[in-house]
């Protein structure tokens, strides 16, 4: 069974955040790479670690590389005036928001010591989440073309967004992850394309919203460590 070690960062800044998650994957890589030809009973073979981190953000909105600025509403002027910082970044996807309130999850994970399919990498991602959400009798659910976490709308009302997803991988070692409403603001999601998605029929949503009340967050992201150890199969260690 693999090890996995947890670290919980409290409310970090996202430079710094990013910059720590940096460090982690080139200290992961550089340990894969120096541990290739040696066996594992090699002196000089290093075990293998895996680091799963949360946090929360201040307000900030995020750019993935594939992303269009179009999708971000306000001007230099009218962020700095909300508070609100920017990056454009190198994961997968579209345009979110990070604030308080939200379960931000970076697994810096060696995927060669899971399974080397990415897909099935974020298919895990969002049952993670599925599997949370059901722990508070809600239904979360996949829509086809559309990476994240969902839960359908009722007498034709709209499907809404609770996790936005989105990944980088370099050698197999995962960075990014995923971000769960839970006692989210909404209003933020108000100035930007949520993940580049204008469709009538798909909004957003938080777990406060889901339940008519605000969620203790500690609970939850003991539920999300619970879930990702079943799911990926690990152990987490100090």
């Amino acid at each position: 069974m693999e090890k996995v070690t947890y670290q919980y960062l409290g409310l970090k800044d996202y430079q710094a955040a990013w910059d720590y998650q940096k460090s982690l994957s080139k200290e992961v890589i550089d340990r894969k790479l120096k541990n290739r030809h040696l066996a594992t009973t090699d002196p000089a073979y290093e075990v293998p670690k895996n680091y799963l981190l949360f946090c929360h953000h201040p307000a900030v909105y995020t750019l993935g590389k594939s992303g269009s600025m179009d999708n971000l509403l306000l001007n230099e002027k009218e962020l700095a005036a909300a508070e609100i910082d920017f990056y454009k970044i190198n994961r997968g996807g579209d345009i979110t928001f990070h604030g308080p309130g939200q379960v931000v999850g970076y697994p810096i994970f060696d995927l060669d010591l899971f399974f080397t399919d990415i897909h099935k990498y974020v298919r895990f991602l969002e049952e993670v989440i599925i599997r949370t959400l059901k722990d508070y009798y809600i239904v979360g659910t996949r829509i086809d073309g559309f990476t994240g976490v969902w839960i359908e709308g009722e007498n034709g009302g709209p499907n809404r967004k609770i996790c936005a997803i989105g990944v980088h991988l370099s050698r197999w070692v995962t960075m990014h992850g995923f971000a769960f409403n839970v006692n989210t603001d909404l209003k933020y999601f108000d100035y930007i394309v949520p993940c580049g998605i204008n469709d009538a029929d798909k909004t957003v949503t938080s777990l406060a919203t889901e339940l008519g009340q605000k969620v203790a967050i500690n609970e939850v992201m003991e539920r999300l460590k619970f879930h990702f150890s079943e799911l990926f199969e690990f152990e987490f260690v100090q």
